[in-house]
């Protein structure tokens, strides 16, 4: 890997600290604390968006039908999600140890936080729990393949892709064939060092 890279991808991981410092900051701004797995709103804040709770009638009268008539098809996703989630676990617990790659942690993937905000109704809490969970299975088999990739094919694509997980950058150049296994390898051994 180049320095030009290198740097670039020092200056990204910066850019996170500093993205983690200004959350930390408006955490303040909205008065609430994070205390274990509960969050915690000042007392004049909890009111204030208990006041702006939509009723169950409420929301569905302001509710477009079109997103009505959509409901059965975005949770009959569950079942292909859940599937996912159950075989990536089994994947997981079965191949890493193999591979004597440390298991990706479930918890910094799944969280669940958004129903306890007050000023969303019940509806609007489970919509938030699905996506919540939809999405956090997506990036917890995302990170174990990605994983995976890095351990049995870690090169880069010859054209770009998009969205590219966290460890591609580590990867290959496409076409570098010189001393392909030996650095193939000596990824295989930083992997089984390191804990997720």
């Amino acid at each position: 890997m180049n320095r030009t890279i290198t740097s670039i991808i020092d200056e990204m991981r910066g850019l996170e600290e500093e993205l983690e410092q200004l959350i930390e900051e408006q955490q303040q701004d909205f008065f609430y604390n994070i205390n274990g797995a509960k969050v915690e709103f000042e007392k004049k804040i909890m009111e204030q968006q208990k006041a702006l709770k939509a009723s169950l009638l409420q929301w569905l009268k302001a509710s477009r039908i079109q997103s009505i008539l959509s409901i059965p098809f975005i949770y009959s996703m569950i079942v292909p999600l859940a599937l996912l989630h159950i075989t990536i676990e089994i994947y997981q617990a079965v191949c890493f140890p193999l591979y004597k790659i440390s298991k990706v942690k479930r918890a910094n993937y799944f969280i669940a936080d958004r129903q306890q905000l007050p000023y969303l109704n019940i509806i609007e809490k489970i919509n938030c729990a699905y996506c919540s969970y939809g999405n956090a299975v997506i990036a917890y088999a995302r990170e174990i393949i990605g994983l995976t990739e890095l351990y049995w094919c870690p090169i880069k694509h010859a054209k770009k892709i998009l969205g590219t997980h966290q460890h591609y950058q580590d990867f290959l150049d496409f076409g570098d064939f010189k001393d392909y296994r030996e650095k193939t390898s000596k990824l295989r051994e930083a992997l089984s060092n390191t804990g997720k």
